[in-house]
């Protein structure tokens, strides 16, 4: 039991850093935005590299907050029913969902995307476009990064709710 606290109690902690961090790359983002549209409408001039730095930016901000997302309980969820759930009800709907989705879809997606990434390492991947960015294996680096962290967090996540099903009636034995 004290391994499983000291897991939720670690990766919540490390996604509510990655999930700080990356709201500041938002305010950057508003910034290149910003910066984007003034250049290329007021002084009529156009850059591919900072457009697609925009994009990149973009992308890092939805793959690196996934996990975030999912511990502040954020997520797209169809919750017709889940709002009108018990939380001990609740926890089992987390628990399966993520025993038999969220985990198995996290480890395919990990090892679909672990070529498409060593791919573009050994070619050295750069945009196609001129004028556009180098090293665009870095940004897709990040796609096996993000969904392990995802990974990492629906643990927890199970974790959690392993422990609301456990201790859920003792607890309230003990009101």
């Amino acid at each position: 039991m004290k391994f499983i606290k000291a897991y939720i109690k670690f990766i919540d902690r490390l996604n509510d850093k990655i999930g700080n961090w990356v709201s500041w790359l938002t305010a950057l983002l508003t910034l290149v935005v910003c910066y984007d549209v003034f250049v290329r409408y007021f002084l009529k001039e156009s850059s591919v590299g900072f457009q697609e730095f925009e994009w990149h930016l973009f992308a890092i901000i939805f793959l690196l907050s996934a996990a975030y997302t999912l511990k502040i309980d954020q997520h797209v969820r169809v919750d017709v029913f889940y709002t009108l759930l018990s939380e001990k009800k609740k926890a089992y709907v987390n628990l399966f969902g993520s025993l038999i989705f969220l985990i198995p879809f996290c480890i395919v997606l990990i090892m679909a995307s672990k070529n498409f990434v060593i791919n573009s390492f050994i070619m050295g991947e750069t945009s196609p476009d001129a004028g556009g960015l180098p090293a665009r294996y870095l940004l897709k680096a990040v796609i096996p990064l993000s969904i392990f962290l995802l990974l990492l967090q629906g643990i927890s996540l199970t974790f959690k709710s392993f422990l609301t099903i456990k201790f859920h009636n003792k607890s309230k034995e003990k009101n």
